[in-house]
């Protein structure tokens, strides 16, 4: 499935051979580190490239992220959406930022594994973060009006994209309408079995709010 998986990326996102070799050695890295440090479900890390790989990249297949943006991925945990967007964008800067430390030790630990130099960690709360980025990403970590609060401040004024306006991808499940009734007029929803049409993607949304 893994292999399926990847080949399945390699052809959507033209993948060059070091990207395809980079998200190869995923799988592998991720059990090692998950034996030492929890960072994934059991459950899970054997779907490691459908839920958690495909699923970071569900953003990355709403915008393509400018060259030379800087992006922020607020409660990162082991590294995602931050680790698959840096290896499918080397051009952009990604900040991953959580506030468990160890967490982080496996996004560092991974990052220089595969030669991502586009990545740098931060060990803190998402709202005492001083530093401003173009977008900020990000998967469920809290509801959408915390993490709209969290992450005041932290967006430049702006429009990198031609399509879209600097601000927020966030990845989200299930119904949303009352939970984005305050933010209607400034979101969008993306529902990702659009681009990735597997059972694990019913109800879960790329929710872009500018």
């Amino acid at each position: 499935m893994e292999v399926k998986i990847i080949d399945y990326l390699t052809d959507t996102f033209l993948l060059s051979d070091l990207q395809r070799q980079q998200f190869e050695a995923l799988p592998e890295l991720y059990r090692h580190w998950n034996e030492q440090i929890n960072v994934i479900s059991r459950k899970d890390i054997d779907n490691l490239m459908e839920r958690h790989v495909m699923h970071a990249l569900a953003i990355a297949m709403v915008i393509d992220f400018p060259d030379g943006s800087r992006v922020m991925d607020i409660g990162t945990g082991g590294g995602f959406p931050g680790i698959p967007l840096a290896i499918l964008f080397p051009q952009v800067q990604f900040h991953l930022v959580d506030s468990i430390g160890k967490k982080l030790k496996v996004v560092e630990a991974i990052a220089e594994e595969i030669g991502l130099s586009n990545v740098t960690t931060e060990h803190n709360r998402a709202e005492k973060v001083q530093k401003k980025f173009h977008y900020i990403v990000s998967r469920a970590v809290t509801n959408f009006t915390d993490f709209e609060r969290w992450t005041r401040g932290k967006i430049e004024k702006g429009r990198m994209h031609p399509r879209f306006a600097n601000g927020i991808f966030y990845l989200k499940g299930g119904d949303l309408r009352q939970e984005l009734q305050p933010f209607k007029k400034r979101t969008k929803l993306y529902p990702i079995s659009k681009y990735f049409n597997r059972p694990f993607f019913e109800e879960k949304y790329v929710v872009y709010y500018f």
